[in-house]
């Protein structure tokens, strides 16, 4: 995986060039040309234009691979990506209002 402890700090800052990046994922150039312009991915760009891609953009590549493989198109994986990204936001708004409400963890108990 991308995303060892090496990178954990650089997540969301662009590391790696298209080529290396569709190295990674083992895929031609292009299909990220293709991703970036369908709205899947959204590379960092250097002030010459270079595509620049994080850790965080490799894994979600990944993802876009694993879901396409499984027969989704790229409107499918678009709104998986989406529903995704959703419940991620919701789940740390939910975990911030408990932090307010002065529940903490203490919000997942089941009353008896």
């Amino acid at each position: 995986m991308v995303t060892s402890s090496r990178w954990a700090d650089d997540g969301d800052r662009g590391l790696f060039s298209i080529s290396v990046a569709a190295e990674l994922a083992g895929v031609h150039p292009q299909t990220l040309r293709v991703y970036e312009r369908e709205g899947l991915l959204d590379p960092a760009r250097t002030a010459g234009g270079t595509r620049r891609y994080s850790p965080s953009d490799i894994e979600r590549l990944h993802e876009i691979l694993t879901l396409t493989a499984a027969g989704l198109n790229l409107a499918g994986v678009r709104r998986v990506l989406e529903l995704e990204d959703e419940t991620r936001r919701l789940k740390a708004e939910i975990e911030e209002l408990r932090k307010h409400a002065g529940l903490g963890d203490a919000g997942n108990a089941r009353p008896a």
